[in-house]
């Protein structure tokens, strides 16, 4: 199927009446807004921008919830001129001060002239923006209330979007990204889905992140189809009501983190399962974490019976630094795990590293060693990116813990990975690891390892480094149980030699993690370097 190129506010022209966004309503009700409905307000949104004294270039942050009126300011920010930027509402955190931490560094980062805010978050914004010295955010509705559309968007910003990096390095970092970086994203990731306006597609992740934003609202609009909108606490509150959804509409397309499986596969049974159908489901993004081999065979297993196709599990990477995708899995070609001995790698990295698929349309991905040479098929290196979604440039201060860079076009990512016969394989990240017997060790494969032995996900992290001049390996522990001590001493012995290894017990949510929650390895290293890491340690 040829999947035309399209721009991002094409859909603006000759928005159709009869398709749109469908979000949960209370119970198993949907909110439907077409996309006629749709382009009048964001064209509403980008003359209240532009009456509000807003200039082209100038930055437009929005910090509401997957709505009617995210969807609106997000496009309406673009279509006014302005780079957009999508900060996580209040809910994404679990403590209001951690809230309050992160987002002042994000708003302080990106210095929004204006802020659309929804009745949920405004208080905290305000009081934000006010220790900032930044101009008073607004409450969306009111914003826009009896305004008349624009005729059309004005003239485009060069940066489309400011977005934020995970952080799991340590802050996250705002990256800048043109209008045509994301349309070559966007539209690259259509052509490997081969996805058109009748294909409807389902989200549940939260569109603070790229993967919700970019791979998933953006995505569905522009292409023009049916979407299916949660709210993360939906799909987590009922996974059974987000597959009722997937099989009475004939959802097509979707994407979730390795944990969304995971959590499928622990609330949901066959039984829930009966009269469903899953054949119209034919892709399943999967990235932003590392993929459990275990999980994708289980979840198959358990769909499989009632029409699901195991090929339509699409592993994939990518990162904010490249807009968002770098590689995914063809249609139809089915994943693959490979032990690391098997391609060639070091065998170190241990277990079974599920395979990320090919470079989509435009993208070049090369392994390098140390002195930036390419390395041979099935060797480990660092994992570097070049093409037209490659972000142009970090806001302010780019820092250097996350061992992430871009220059001149060129991506490097810091992450370790080898190629096999053309597809990508995600080892860990560089820097979170240990070599040994000229091997590396990485904490990403410590992890899934503990976690296929039976410590559950989002309870275990693992933190490598040199300490004091000395190898040090500690496990973090979320509440744990005493079998756990044992387990995690045999694991990290197999990989490990001439070692100090100990484990630190926290409580509940006591691991730092990113908004989007991936464990912050590198911030919680140095908290133990410097003896503020908490939690009781001990030996392994």
């Amino acid at each position: 199927m040829n999947v035309p190129d399209k721009a991002l506010l094409q859909w603006l022209q000759q928005p159709s009446a009869d398709r749109g966004l469908h979000f949960a309503g209370a119970g198993d009700s949907w909110d439907f807004h077409s996309y006629a409905d749709l382009a009048e307000l964001t064209l509403r949104t980008a003359a209240a921008l532009r009456a509000h004294g807003l200039r082209t270039g100038e930055v437009v942050a929005v910090v509401q919830r997957s709505s009617p009126g995210f969807t609106a300011g997000l496009f309406g920010a673009i279509a006014a001129g302005a780079t957009a930027c999508s900060i996580a509402p209040p809910f994404a955190f679990q403590r209001a001060d951690d809230y309050e931490k992160h987002v002042t560094h994000l708003f302080g980062t990106a210095r929004p002239t204006v802020t659309l805010c929804d009745q949920d978050s405004i208080e905290k914004v305000r009081k934000i923006a006010a220790n900032l010295g930044l101009p008073e955010p607004v409450l969306f509705d009111g914003f826009v209330d009896g305004v008349r559309p624009a005729q059309q968007p004005f003239p485009a910003a060069e940066f489309a979007l400011l977005q934020f990096t995970s952080g799991s390095s340590g802050f996250s970092r705002g990256v800048r990204v043109t209008g045509a970086a994301l349309r070559a994203n966007v539209t690259a990731m259509r052509r490997w889905l081969d996805w058109s306006p009748e294909l409807p597609g389902i989200a549940w992740l939260p569109v603070h992140h790229d993967m919700g934003l970019i791979g998933c609202l953006l995505n569905i609009v522009t292409t023009g189809c049916d979407g299916w909108m949660l709210q993360p606490e939906d799909f987590i509150r009922s996974p059974q009501r987000y597959l009722r959804c997937i099989s009475e509409q004939r959802v097509g397309l979707a994407a979730m983190p390795n944990f969304g499986l995971a959590y499928i596969l622990r609330r949901v049974r066959a039984a829930d399962l009966d009269g469903l159908r899953f054949d119209s489901l034919r892709s399943i993004i999967l990235g932003a974490e590392r993929i459990d081999p275990t999980v994708l065979e289980r979840f198959a297993a358990l769909l499989e019976p009632y029409g699901f196709d195991r090929r339509a599990l699409l592993p994939a990477y990518g990162g904010a630094e490249a807009t968002l995708a770098v590689t995914g899995l063809p249609l139809d070609e089915g994943w693959t795990a490979l032990s690391p001995e098997h391609s060639g790698a070091a065998s170190s990295a241990g277990g079974r590293i599920v395979g990320c698929g090919r470079p989509l349309d435009g993208m070049t991905v090369t392994i390098v060693d140390d002195d930036e040479r390419p390395v041979p098929d099935g060797a480990v290196g660092e994992i570097v990116v070049n093409g037209p979604s490659v972000a142009t440039s970090y806001v302010g201060d780019p820092g250097s813990a996350s061992g992430t860079s871009i220059e001149d076009g060129l991506l490097r990512t810091g992450d370790a990975g080898f190629l096999h016969d053309g597809q990508l394989f995600v080892v860990g990240r560089l820097g979170d690891g240990l070599k040994m017997h000229g091997r590396m060790v990485f904490a990403e494969s410590l992890e899934a390892q503990l976690i296929e032995r039976g410590i559950p996900e989002r309870r275990v992290a693992v933190l490598l480094g040199n300490r004091e001049g000395t190898p040090t390996a500690t496990v973090v522990l979320e509440a744990p149980k005493p079998e756990w001590y044992d387990l995690a001493g045999a694991v990290l012995r197999e990989s490990l030699t001439d070692t100090e290894l100990t484990a630190v017990a926290v409580p509940r949510t006591g691991i730092a993690v990113t908004s989007s929650g991936k464990p912050r390895r590198r911030v919680m290293w140095t908290a133990l370097c410097e003896g503020s890491l908490g939690g009781t340690a001990r030996s392994l």
